[in-house]
């Protein structure tokens, strides 16, 4: 693959949140990270002086480079991966065009650190539910798609966290739960800068399923009952959370594209972009 081609910051947008997206590599000079430290939702940083440490790595890949601008730098990164028979796209205008579309970006010092491999770490109770489904989702799909989840009993998860340099999520007393008569979920669009209006949807779903006001709109009901059935089907929470992203998939979309549709509308082609 020789030819270069680009995507534009609007059609990236409508591929976030896919469980089968491209990879995104932010590539930008650390003085410019630095002059405004926040990520593309799913994007993860790498340095492109090391490219030949972490760019084989991605052979047979679609993955979208990042660079600042979206010129000299970021398409010399996917001149190199496609030498390596990465499927290599560039953001149209970098992430310059990306921030002045106001399209949302995830804070980088609300991270947590991110261990050996670059993933970062989360930690809440065993036997998750619907918060505790709803909150992994929407840190691989909008986060890090490479997050790893540790469920562990209640009284355990301080000690994990501290030991494993772990963010503590829907548990008391963390900066990363309910607040008020708001869930994790909530505060997790809100403090990562992922307040769309299909995420805002989402999270009116999952708060009225987790806080027991299933009035609050017509599908908590659906979800809650969705979650039960799956912590029934699933002894092993990382087996149930595999199967619990899939049913967020389907909310999300629903909350993107379906709000609108009846059950006897003609459904979109699976897979499709818009």
């Amino acid at each position: 693959m020789s030819a270069y081609t680009t995507i534009s910051p609007d059609k990236l947008s409508r591929l976030l949140g896919s469980p089968k997206g491209p990879i995104l590599i932010d590539v930008r000079p650390e003085a410019d990270f630095a002059a405004d430290p926040r990520l593309i939702p799913g994007s993860v940083r790498r340095d492109a002086g090391a490219i030949a440490l972490w760019g084989p790595a991605l052979a047979g890949t679609a993955t979208i480079v990042i660079g600042q601008q979206g010129t000299t730098f970021s398409l010399g990164v996917a001149a190199w991966l496609r030498h390596w028979g990465v499927r290599a796209e560039t953001l149209e205008g970098g992430f310059a065009a990306w921030a002045a579309a106001g399209l949302p970006l995830v804070p980088q010092d609300k991270l947590p650190p991110r261990d050996a491999q670059g993933r970062t770490v989360w930690v809440t109770r065993a036997r998750p539910k619907v918060d505790r489904i709803a909150c992994p989702w929407l840190i691989r799909r909008f986060v890090d798609p490479n997050a790893v989840f540790l469920f562990v009993p209640p009284s355990e998860v301080p000690g994990v966290a501290e030991a494993f340099q772990a963010a503590p999520f829907d548990v008391e007393g963390v900066f990363w739960s309910h607040r008020g008569s708001n869930c994790a979920f909530d505060a997790m669009v809100e403090e990562l800068g992922l307040k769309t209006e299909p995420l805002l949807r989402l999270a009116a779903i999952v708060r009225g399923a987790d806080t027991a006001r299933l009035d609050l709109v017509p599908e908590a009901a659906g979800l809650l009952a969705a979650s039960l059935g799956l912590s029934r089907l699933y002894a092993d929470d990382l087996e149930q959370l595999d199967a619990g992203l899939a049913l967020y998939d389907a909310f999300y979309r629903w909350c993107r594209d379906a709000v609108d549709e009846s059950h006897a509308a003609h459904a979109a082609t699976p897979g499709k972009r818009k």
